[in-house]
């Protein structure tokens, strides 16, 4: 299916009236595009460790809208010109103007599928659901993962590197604390490895979902796994439910600028003796998460690296 797009040229500063105005044509799901430097925050909820280069802030704004071959544009579009004056009245919305083109229609959802395909760590096979084991695969473990919309399928190099610390030191009587779970990966690899119980926490929602979607595609019995919404960082909550104390494994697969304030909160989760597997560094922020954890009263008891990112292993006196 085809689809007519309608692109407005605005400003900035009028992006939120004209969307509103948008809304109330009756047009919905705008795609804005602009070079507003991203938010702190924003920069915060990036799973990336070196930010792209932003491009200089032109004060310009492009707001998409779709609508279907068989709707009124003529109608639709009398519309929006007639209210795109209107707001010219008190408002600086800079050109004002509108031009058309026509696109397919994308499952934006589903479409990053045709670029995740099987994959190996070391002996372990990575398989996404709607693919099939080979028969030469049929004795490996095999780990079926579908992230959905939560973070990680495991090609990156810092879950990967975080996988093999698992296959050290996880044992049947092992208890792991997963920080950042995102599609459960390394909670599920740990529990085929033998871990005993796994508990995973992590800010996005959609992390619920996805776990549990994987965890049944894994055939994990019910209950081997808990999923904790929330920060551990700074939610006394969260901190209380996942318990003191209690884990031989945390891992934390994140950024060095949360691994530096998590680590002095996490310590206090571990059993002594427990272990705890960082990764999700770039090796320049490599000494920094290492200084963390020795101010953490940990040891530091191996650092490996794969490409330019690196793990920290450490346990707790």
């Amino acid at each position: 299916m085809r689809w007519n797009k309608f692109t407005i040229k605005t400003r900035t500063e009028a992006e939120d009236i004209v969307i509103a105005t948008l809304t109330d044509i009756g047009i919905e799901g705008v795609e804005i595009e602009d070079r507003v430097p991203l938010t702190e925050s924003e920069k915060k909820q990036m799973f990336v460790d070196i930010l792209p280069e932003e491009p200089e802030d032109d004060g310009i704004a492009y707001l998409s809208f779709y609508l279907e071959e068989d709707a009124d544009t003529d109608a639709i579009l009398a519309d929006v010109r007639r209210e795109l004056d209107d707001l010219r009245g008190f408002l600086d919305i800079g050109e004002g103007t509108i031009e058309a083109s026509r696109t397919e229609d994308k499952d934006w959802i589903n479409n990053w599928k045709e670029y995740f395909h099987q994959f190996y760590v070391d002996d372990i096979l990575i398989i996404p659901s709607w693919e099939e084991v080979r028969a030469e695969d049929q004795g490996r473990m095999i780990i079926h993962i579908d992230p959905g919309t939560a973070f990680g399928t495991g090609m990156h190099e810092t879950t990967q590197l975080c996988m093999r610390q698992l296959k050290k030191y996880v044992t049947d009587r092992t208890e792991i604390l997963d920080v950042g779970t995102g599609s459960g990966i390394l909670s599920i690899a740990a529990l085929k490895l033998g871990a005993k119980h796994a508990v995973g926490t992590d800010l996005d929602p959609c992390a619920i979902h996805a776990v549990q979607e994987n965890l049944e595609a894994n055939e994990i019995p019910s209950g081997a796994m808990q999923v904790l919404l929330g920060n551990i960082i700074d939610d006394r909550e969260i901190q209380d439910t996942a318990g003191y104390e209690k884990y031989d494994i945390v891992t934390a697969n994140i950024l060095a600028e949360v691994l530096v304030p998590l680590t002095p909160v996490i310590v206090n989760h571990l059993k002594h003796g427990g272990i705890y597997i960082t990764s999700g560094i770039i090796e320049e922020k490599e000494t920094v998460v290492a200084e963390a954890v020795k101010a953490a009263g940990m040891e530091v008891l191996e650092v490996t690296r794969q490409k330019d990112w690196v793990s920290v292993t450490a346990r707790r006196p």
